[in-house]
């Protein structure tokens, strides 16, 4: 059975990747992927806030009288919230480099304009073959329009392009008026692969010491639906650009739905931390008996036979679906 895919320019056996998590955090773990089947690892996410933080602390220190930017640390996240500092992270990435045999790719989280910019280069510099850029950002400022926020993204997607000799994913929000124009755009903008989509993790509060508290849920199988409509969606209209997708994909079944309408890879973080490392060989063997079974010689043969591209008005088809599905409850 043919699994082999390409993405990011990197030929890989199959499609099923561990997803940007703490899995590869250390490097036991990371061999333990990669005996697994992995056949790429993605290291989790190095925070604009992180980068920014460390280069007020050294300018603090070098140039100007203690507490002075006291106000601006104010809104900074402590180091110790984090795994890997920026400079911790780049040792991080070359010592899985020195590792393991399989192609690696790095992470950036960032929603603005500035310095942190420059680690997309030093990160190619110590030997990733590929980056994603996690654009989580949330819309709660009155003063700016969707189209500021879309406007904002594309510029930093252009410019870290300018500075990448290494392909680049974007790993986006489903939360776009228009997603298609913001994927399509950002693939002019120079995205190599589009990550569908990043999970919006929600705070709980304390009522009593009246604290917001991080609260950290799991993906659950629900959470692929909204993913797969997207992918059948853009599978269908973007021909340059590979799609991935990611959250909620637990199974055999979610994998091969998530290719048939169009992934070029699956990743898979949750099921991995609750299953271990050897879940993904078992997702892999079961699509390859999947398709054997119903008469698939490829992975390329299966891929996004199921996008909209076979129904020339996708609204159209939308809104039938939703009238179908709200007739469709019984007491």
């Amino acid at each position: 059975m043919d699994l082999t895919t390409t993405y990011l320019g990197l030929e890989l056996a199959h499609p099923i990747v561990p997803g940007a998590g703490p899995l590869a955090d250390e490097l036991d773990s990371v061999r333990r992927l990669e005996d697994a089947g992995a056949p790429v690892i993605q290291l989790r996410s190095l925070f604009e806030e992180q980068i920014a933080s460390e280069q007020i602390a050294t300018f603090e220190a070098t140039m100007t009288p203690a507490n002075s930017f006291a106000e601006a640390l104010n809104y900074m996240v402590d180091p110790e919230d984090f795994v890997l500092g920026p400079q911790e992270y780049l040792a991080h990435l070359e010592r899985v480099k020195a590792t393991v045999d399989i192609p690696v790719i790095a992470s950036l989280n960032g929603t603005t304009a500035g310095g942190w910019l420059e680690y997309a280069r030093l990160i190619e510099r110590c030997g990733a073959d590929a980056l994603e850029l996690n654009a989580y950002e949330l819309g709660t400022d009155p003063s700016r329009s969707g189209q500021d926020l879309e406007n904002e993204l594309l510029s930093i997607v252009a410019a870290i392009k300018r500075e990448l000799g290494i392909p680049l994913a974007i790993k986006i929000s489903p939360f776009y008026t228009s997603t298609a124009n913001v994927a399509s755009r950002l693939v002019e903008a120079g995205a190599d692969a589009l990550v569908i989509f990043n999970r919006f993790y929600q705070p709980d509060i304390d009522p009593v010491e009246l604290e917001t508290t991080p609260t950290l849920h799991l993906s659950h199988r629900s959470e692929l639906l909204l993913r797969l409509r997207w992918l059948a969606v853009l599978s269908a209209q973007l021909d340059s650009c590979d799609l991935a997708v990611t959250g909620g994909v637990h199974s055999v079944q979610d994998a091969v739905k998530s290719l048939m309408c169009g992934a070029t890879t699956v990743q898979m973080v949750s099921a991995l931390l609750t299953q271990g490392p050897t879940h993904l060989a078992a997702i892999r063997d079961g699509v390859a008996d999947w398709m054997e079974d119903n008469e698939y010689d490829s992975l390329s043969q299966m891929r996004g036979n199921m996008n909209l591209s076979r129904t020339p008005n996708p609204k159209a088809f939308e809104r039938a679906n939703y009238m179908r599905v709200l007739q469709s409850w019984e007491a």
